[in-house]
């Protein structure tokens, strides 16, 4: 098929690549021109691994091509992907300017074009973005109001369930495949786009799909922030909130998954889409004191575990503290929503020298803190640090050298905010540990 993706941001650019490699003619559009010029160069805006090599590769043989232009795009594709950002605004509403924006574009594409033109005398429209109930019939009005011919134009909400880190994979097998369609012509039309991966497909309405997007996010955040709650009990009660969530995790009704307590969520996704599910359920006159609760819970594991920090370390003005792991999660660059900037900006306001380090996340970091001490290596952050923070669990803190760390740190403290690290082997190595929920046996 020939297939337009609006968006070169992290879920456009995957879903294009790997549309691309499944055999589709693929145009990925962005306004972002030096976007744009790195892409076609080859290169990655972003880091996901694997995604360099399959975005080159269907360059190299004609199936993915990158431009500025929408109306280029959308008059060559039958499949039209919008997949723009949707940030929150400050009240938690999603802001739907950059959906709005492509929808027109969209629509005065079609009004440009002749009604007898076979090859485009019918277009699906796929909002690929994470978007409010209602914006499937926001996005059709638009379209239709500046198209204003007869051209079919329908439109689908496709929500992506894309984890970042592990994108492809999970574009290739994913766990399932939501079409929400007006009609069981166009459901077919995207059934037969996905029939290649040989994956669960369900049909729904536009707007259950719109809703099966928050309510997934909100439920997987539910799971984080409630093991969260746990593990504060846990520390009251002298528990080990890893031994409890692996008790529950063998429910088959409860799982394992999202069950490791640690600093709490961030990324692009689970806080604003809890942010606006909430917001909706506002305007409808539903308190959503449930996911109210997450959110709060979540907003508060940053400061409790400082407040571990300090209470061991005592005044932190002059200290030097060294900090493992700046991105929101391993295997990304992404510092949105990150842990680390709550953590960092508390330390920095409270006048201490913060040195830190992450696999791949450090020039994003810089655009944050651009004064911060950078490192080479965890050894390094270890050097002279009178505290070690470990902020995310990117593998390769889990095979670090403890004895050499120690022997470069000038206290052998370690707060390890995603239990990584076993609380008793800390111990029989000198380290003073502290995790979260966790309980060490005298």
């Amino acid at each position: 098929m020939n297939i337009c993706i609006i968006g070169m941001g992290y879920v456009g650019l995957v879903t294009g690549a790997v549309f691309a490699d499944l055999g589709n003619d693929v145009i990925g559009v962005d306004k972002d021109k030096g976007k744009i010029e790195v892409l076609r160069k080859g290169l990655m805006p972003i880091y996901e691994p694997g995604l360099e090599e399959i975005v080159r590769r269907n360059m190299d043989e004609g199936r993915l091509s990158f431009t500025t232009e929408t109306a280029l795009g959308v008059k060559k594709s039958e499949i039209i992907f919008i997949a723009v950002g949707t940030p929150p605004k400050d009240d938690g509403e999603t802001d739907l300017s950059f959906v709005e924006s492509a929808a027109a574009e969209i629509g005065q594409t079609l009004d440009g074009v002749e009604e007898d033109d076979s090859a485009l005398r019918y277009k699906i429209v796929v909002n690929k973005s994470t978007v409010p109930v209602g914006t499937g019939a926001l996005v059709s009005d638009i379209i239709e109001k500046y198209k204003r011919n007869t051209i079919p134009c329908h439109v689908v909400s496709n929500p992506e369930f894309l984890r970042e880190g592990s994108a492809i994979a999970d574009a290739l097998h994913p766990d399932r495949i939501i079409i929400g369609a007006p009609n069981r012509e166009v459901a077919m039309r995207l059934i037969e786009l996905y029939a290649v991966l040989e994956r669960p497909m369900i049909i729904t309405s536009v707007r259950s799909a719109e809703m099966i997007k928050y309510a997934s996010n909100a439920f997987l955040a539910t799971k984080i922030s409630f093991v969260n709650a746990m593990a504060n009990l846990c520390e009251l009660v002298g528990a080990d909130v890893d031994e409890v969530a692996k008790g529950m995790g063998y429910d088959p009704r409860i799982g394992r998954d999202f069950l490791r307590a640690g600093l709490g969520f961030g990324g692009s996704c689970f806080p604003k889409d809890i942010l606006s599910l909430i917001h909706v359920s506002d305007e409808y006159d539903y308190d959503l004191k449930m996911l109210k609760s997450v959110v709060e819970v979540n907003e508060g594991q940053p400061a409790r575990f400082l407040a571990k920090i300090r209470q061991e370390m005592g005044d932190l003005r002059g200290k030097t503290v060294g900090i493992l792991g700046l991105a929101f999660k391993p295997n990304t660059d992404d510092m949105r929503e990150a842990v680390s900037i709550s953590i960092i900006s508390s330390m920095l306001a409270n006048g201490t020298a913060v040195k830190a380090y992450d696999p791949v996340a450090m020039e994003n970091a810089k655009k944050i803190f651009p004064h911060l001490t950078y490192c080479h290596s965890a050894y390094e952050v270890a050097e002279g640090a009178q505290g070690l923070v470990v902020v995310t669990e990117w593998n390769e803190f889990r095979q670090l050298n403890m004895d050499k760390i120690k022997s470069l740190m000038k206290e052998p403290l370690i707060f390890d905010g995603r239990n990584i690290y076993d609380p008793q082997k800390m111990k029989s190595k000198g380290f003073k540990y502290y995790g979260v929920g966790r309980y060490i046996q005298e």
